[in-house]
């Protein structure tokens, strides 16, 4: 193994994403890589977007993907949800949350679904979760309640209220923390009768 294949090798032993950028940060030349691309060392998963050859993406790959190519989205909506296991949705394109006049992030693959928020509300209610070695930006349980209420519309108010009684009923809900984040969102009045019926 000469000295570059051992940088490559030591930027998949981080994370089994490697951006385009990480390796020209490593003083790895894009031909090499081009070429380890076309000799099978390595794939090319996206746009800028790098795997091993031996790379199987989990259950959550597509989010991991996601936050390597967009690190300033937020998952959200049906994408958090299915992340969190309280609902029985499959979304096919990955829901995305970024601020009201940022860059509209585009990737060849997965496809995106894209909202956005303004002011403080974009970053309420956040956490970092790692995903195949990449640290994840998406919406609390809480927080993606509330906005399943927020864009009801969009989504549809029966995956809502799904996702509020799965929440309750594994015992994953935090009341006051949901009603902070329907406050946030400006849906607490049209969150109120539904959290009272499930009491």
């Amino acid at each position: 193994m000469d000295m570059l294949e051992a940088r490559i090798a030591a930027l998949f032993q981080n994370s089994p994403l490697v951006r385009a950028r990480d390796f020209v940060q490593a003083g790895i030349p894009m031909i090499v890589i081009s070429r380890a691309v076309a000799a099978g060392k390595i794939k090319r998963l996206a746009r800028g977007v790098y795997c091993r050859a031996d790379y199987r993406q989990n259950e959550n790959g597509d989010l991991a993907l996601v936050a390597r190519r967009a690190p300033d989205a937020i998952i959200c909506l049906l994408s958090a949800l299915s992340y969190h296991g309280i609902t029985t949705q499959l979304p096919f394109e990955v829901w995305i949350a970024i601020p009201h006049k940022a860059w509209t992030p585009k990737l060849e693959y997965p496809s995106l679904r894209i909202v956005r928020y303004s002011g403080d509300v974009y970053a309420f209610g956040t956490m970092v979760a790692m995903i195949e070695g990449v640290p994840v930006r998406l919406t609390t349980i809480e927080k993606t309640i509330a906005d399943c209420f927020k864009f009801r519309n969009k989504i549809g108010l029966d995956v809502a209220l799904e996702a509020l009684r799965e929440a309750k009923a594994k015992g994953k809900l935090d009341r006051d923390e949901l009603w902070a984040c329907a406050k946030a969102d400006r849906v607490a009045n049209v969150l109120l009768p539904y959290l009272e019926a499930l009491s």
